[in-house]
């Protein structure tokens, strides 16, 4: 519940910012900056360590993964049928395709499943989510914020991209099985912490509700996706075809009908892909899917 209250206080706190002259006007690029050269990192520094490998991370791994491909084939495929520029095209698929599965997965599951739930939640998130932004993401934020990039140009994009040298990092002591001492730990964990409110303060920076505006329609498109039309794919996947009864079934489908992701919006903010669209994605998004995660939850509960 905390987590929850923080995640709109930080929202109005940076709404409210947009009013205070003394707050510089780009004060959010400053934010994103933080989050992705920081926050971001020291999350990857702190939780893939401890990940631990197996058969059972498939379920909650797919949804991260699986889910952003469709966005891909989803958006780009309607996008160019319809004629819509490449920068509209990238940011609904970047904000689309990636879950809130840690800032508002990790309190909501845990209130529904439990710990055991939780377990399910972070795998779902670090090496799923956290992953899929550090690469797909960036690389799809790369395409469509300039047209036809060089390969070359995309792959140093990705490799100097401060969380993925981070999760190289991780990923390599997981292999070694070696993690940071205590004290380390405790300092990546509570800059980690900070994504949060940080990001979201960001996010209501830029955030404008303008009735008139042409996002509307964009938006009301790609909350579409994210709430009701992904989750509906894995239940039909994971429920329907493959007959997933387990904890880590159920965990997965509602990690993926979570709002857009906040580092997500970030992301596409930062490469200039629509960030008005991207922040009412997150702004809109987030207090919208409480009710459609109630709706879920219990179609959950008749299977």
């Amino acid at each position: 519940m905390d987590n929850i209250l923080l995640v709109f206080l930080c929202l109005i706190v940076g709404l409210g910012m947009q009013r205070v002259a003394a707050f510089p006007k780009n004060g959010h690029l400053a934010l994103n900056q933080f989050v992705i050269y920081i926050a971001l990192p020291s999350l990857a520094l702190y939780y893939i360590p401890k990940v631990s490998i197996s058969t059972d991370l498939l379920y909650p791994l797919g949804i991260a993964w699986i889910g952003f491909l469709l966005s891909f084939a989803f958006f780009y495929s309607i996008g160019k049928k319809l004629g819509w520029p490449n920068r509209l095209i990238g940011c609904l698929t970047i904000t689309a395709g990636l879950g809130n599965t840690s800032f508002i997965g990790f309190p909501i599951i845990q209130a529904l499943y439990g710990d055991e739930g939780l377990k399910t939640a972070i795998i779902v998130d670090q090496p799923g989510s956290f992953v899929v932004m550090a690469t797909l993401g960036i690389i799809t934020a790369g395409i469509f914020s300039k047209g036809e990039p060089k390969a070359s140009d995309i792959i140093k994009k990705i490799l100097f991209f401060p969380p993925f040298i981070a999760f190289a990092i991780a990923c390599v002591m997981n292999v070694l099985k070696v993690d940071f001492n205590e004290h380390f730990e405790t300092v990546f964990q509570k800059l980690g912490a900070t994504v949060t409110p940080v990001a979201l303060v960001a996010v209501g920076l830029q955030l404008k509700i303008d009735k008139d505006s042409q996002h509307w329609k964009f938006l009301r498109l790609g909350l579409l996706f994210k709430l009701i039309i992904t989750p509906a794919v894995f239940l039909l996947l994971y429920k329907v075809i493959l007959g997933g009864k387990s904890i880590a079934v159920d965990v997965s489908i509602m990690e993926s009908a979570m709002a857009p992701m906040i580092t997500g919006a970030i992301l596409a903010s930062n490469y200039g892909l629509k960030p008005k669209l991207s922040s009412m994605m997150v702004g809109i998004g987030i207090p919208l899917s409480f009710l459609t995660l109630a709706f879920w939850y219990y179609i959950l509960m008749a299977f």
